[in-house]
């Protein structure tokens, strides 16, 4: 959240970050934490990324990512809308369009969503969208003028990366449920293979396509958004819903991945070839000029980026990062 008042938001005043952890399931923990703000003028927004995020295991707990994904949202619109802060920016996913009609046309935010979503974490980004949707056009149905919502949802299509200094990375805990960081457990030793899961797509080299986008790429994305709600940037979503998609426009299949990331570590990556999984789709691939042209934002780095990024990252933790 970025708070209000003069000088320096979101820090103290040794310029550090201020940190709070909280589960934003408990009301009365998060509530604490706008109590805390609000005699220094609260929070002119939130980003809210709280929720669980792997595909595969919401298919076997799926209560717990309704009950985590959807109430940590509501608790913390329930007090937002308390405490006067009414400009949010949320984390969903281009899992939500489902299966496309066509598969090899980029996806557009215009597309239809939730209808052929295939496992319980599309189906709760869907929610979630929903949820904001009926609340933001709520306030205008009050007649409640000066309180309406900005609102902007962005739909990740693949995140992957590190921070560039290799200090900051994903370390999944368990099998990793992305590519990427398998890929690079793999190239570290931790795995003995990848495997690619099905060869005969319809593609150049047959294997999956999927829109990679930096980890860094998507933090601006994040920035540009709340910019683009104060109108900071030109234009205003101000009291407006917005959605975009972030991604690069550009597919990489598979193997070019796995390629990538063997020349980022400098020697081929094993692997194995295995069957389709089930709910895989060919191509997915974002159409992200809705985002240039309203908040400004594109994506910068390339996949070339990402893979020495990532590796930088996994050579200085080989075995997982340890919190000292």
């Amino acid at each position: 959240m970025e708070e209000n008042g003069n000088g320096d938001r979101g820090q103290d005043p040794s310029g550090r970050l201020v940190f709070r952890k909280v589960d934003c399931c408990d009301a009365s923990a998060l509530r604490a934490v706008f109590e805390e703000f609000a005699p220094k003028g609260g929070f002119d927004a939130a980003v809210h990324f709280a929720g669980l995020k792997a595909v595969g295991e919401s298919k076997l707990i799926p209560l717990d990512y309704y009950a985590v994904n959807i109430g940590a949202t509501w608790t913390l619109l329930k007090l937002m809308e308390e405490y006067g802060c009414r400009s949010i920016v949320f984390s969903s996913s281009a899992t939500v369009y489902g299966l496309a009609k066509d598969e090899k046309a980029k996806l557009k935010e215009t597309d239809e969503v939730g209808v052929t979503i295939t496992n319980c974490y599309g189906r709760t980004k869907y929610m979630i969208e929903n949820i904001l949707v009926d609340f933001h056009g709520s306030h205008a149905l009050r007649g409640e003028e000066g309180k309406g919502w900005s609102v902007a949802i962005l739909r990740y299509f693949n995140p992957a990366g590190a921070h560039p200094s290799g200090k900051m990375g994903e370390d999944p805990s368990g099998v990793p449920n992305n590519l990427m960081p398998f890929v690079a457990q793999v190239a570290v030793g931790r795995r003995p293979h990848v495997t690619v899961f099905g060869k005969d797509y319809d593609t150049p080299d047959g294997t999956g396509v999927r829109d990679y986008l930096h980890v860094m790429d998507l933090a601006d994305g994040h920035v540009a958004a709340l910019r683009y709600l104060e109108g900071n940037n030109g234009k205003s979503g101000k009291e407006k819903l917005n959605v975009f998609n972030l991604g690069t426009g550009t597919g990489t299949s598979v193997l070019e991945m796995i390629d990538a990331m063997g020349k980022a570590v400098g020697k081929p990556i094993p692997s194995v070839d295995g069957p389709r999984r089930p709910g895989d789709v060919t191509i997915y691939v974002a159409d992200p000029s809705l985002a240039k042209e309203e908040m400004g934002w594109t994506a910068k780095k390339n996949l070339d980026d990402m893979c020495n990024d990532l590796w930088s990252w996994q050579m200085k933790n080989p075995n997982g990062y340890i919190d000292a």
